[in-house]
């Protein structure tokens, strides 16, 4: 039977979109300015607000998921959606920051709130295992803001050299071109059936109900191709051996949502929803997994994330607080708050040491656990089990399993993704 042809003005798909208009979720054509129209659930929101009734969670998401929709920007062929999580930044750091600025206990007040704003924020989404911009855009933002700050307060005083904020400027380059790289693909894997190759039945077939899997297919193979080089004879070899020797091992890498067999150190994110490489972590300041592909990109980008922070830091510090250590202006300048333009400053220089404090426990962490050949996911799952060496009250865990000693560990780091590894046999089995 032929498809049955739809009129072009029955389809708002089929049809051109100008500027302001766009598909809305429910497949319906609509316009920009028409966001304010039809919003019962906001409607009723408001209406149990103003007569102090409480308002149905449900209704709150429906609301949230109404606003997010019609939260669009003309574009060429259709009005563009806009994440709401990356508005929050833009909109109360600046404000947070000059209210900070005003007294010395507002500072104090407002830089204590921040971080439990952020990390209750964080735990927030975190528990409901999904993506938000928030992180990257707060992330972003400061950067741009801070240096901003930094250009109109403290380079007019004429205490900062051309060569300085050139220094400073080349930094915040750097660190967005690391960034860029870190949020490229971390060795995601692809399940084999849904590329051209196909794949047999009994290759799908992995697990029986007794739990032991068969040996005429493995699927999975393919998708360890940045983690070995064998040929698939070696492969099938490999696979037999690790069948006959764990079907438990092999049945805890089975990935049921990627439908395959996940290599060795590869883990399935839940918030991405897609198995990684050599996953560590899935982190929210860049909003993506930190895996093979991407780990050396993302120590580069921490790195000199400190380094110029801590120029800029001192660079401020230096120009509101003269003949003073940097140490100690950090602590003591007086008259700092005698006009706005310094109180401004001394507030995001402190703003920007919390910020740069975070990062560099989360830097001592990576290079802590590179240095042991173990990742996060592998640090939580042995804190978990029981099964790793806990060394200086917590702060390092040695699963000894992929531990080769320290110029080996970084050996290995520094070639992640630049040729193939060849896993010893007790990594696999």
């Amino acid at each position: 039977m032929k498809p049955v042809k739809k009129n072009k003005a029955e389809d708002p798909e089929l049809e051109p979109l100008c500027c302001c208009e766009y598909i809305d979720r429910n497949g319906e054509k609509n316009h920009v300015a028409a966001c304010l129209c039809d919003c019962q659930d906001l409607d009723e929101g408001c209406d149990r607000w103003i007569t102090c009734k409480s308002v149905q969670p449900e209704t709150c998401e429906r609301i949230m998921d109404t606003i997010s929709d019609r939260l669009r920007v003309p574009w060429l062929r259709g009005a563009k959606k806009v994440n709401i999580s990356i508005i929050p930044p833009l909109v109360l750091l600046p404000v947070f920051l000059r209210v900070a600025s005003w007294h010395f206990l507002l500072g104090a007040v407002v830089l204590t709130s921040l971080p439990v704003l952020a990390l209750w924020y964080y735990y927030l989404t975190h528990r409901r295992k999904e993506q938000t911009l928030f992180f990257l855009s707060l992330g972003l933002f400061s950067l741009g803001y801070m240096y901003y700050v930094f250009l109109q307060e403290v380079v007019p005083k004429g205490h900062v050299r051309p060569t300085q904020l050139a220094l400073l400027t080349c930094g915040l380059l750097l660190i967005l071109l690391a960034l860029y790289r870190a949020k490229k693909n971390p060795g995601y894997l692809r399940n084999p059936a849904s590329g051209d190759r196909s794949v047999s039945s009994s290759q799908m077939e992995c697990l029986n109900p007794k739990g032991q899997e068969k040996t005429k297919g493995f699927l999975g193979a393919e998708s360890s191709g940045g983690l070995n080089n064998r040929t698939p004879k070696d492969d099938l070899k490999g696979s037999s051996r690790m069948l006959a020797g764990s079907p438990a091992k092999v049945k805890e890498d089975w990935c049921a949502k990627c439908q395959l067999v996940r290599p060795a150190r590869a883990w399935h994110c839940r918030i991405c929803g897609i198995c990684v490489r050599r996953m560590d972590h899935h982190c929210v300041w860049i909003n993506s997994c930190v895996g093979e592909s991407n780990h050396q990109a993302f120590i580069l980008a921490l790195s000199i994330f400190l380094l110029t922070s801590v120029y800029g830091i001192a660079l401020t510090l230096d120009t509101i607080c003269r003949d003073r250590s940097v140490f100690t202006a950090l602590f003591y300048c007086p008259g700092v708050y005698a006009t706005y333009s310094s109180a401004l400053s001394f507030t995001c220089v402190w703003y920007s040491v919390i910020i740069t404090a975070g990062m560099a426990y989360i830097f001592l962490i990576q290079l802590i656990n590179i240095s042991y050949n173990v990742t996060e996911r592998e640090v939580q799952q042995a804190l978990r089990q029981k099964t790793g060496r806990r060394l200086l009250c917590g702060l390092i865990v040695d699963t000894g399993q992929y531990n080769r000693g320290f110029l080996r560990n970084w050996h290995q780091f520094s070639t992640l993704g630049a040729h193939p590894f060849h896993h010893p046999a007790e990594d696999i089995v």
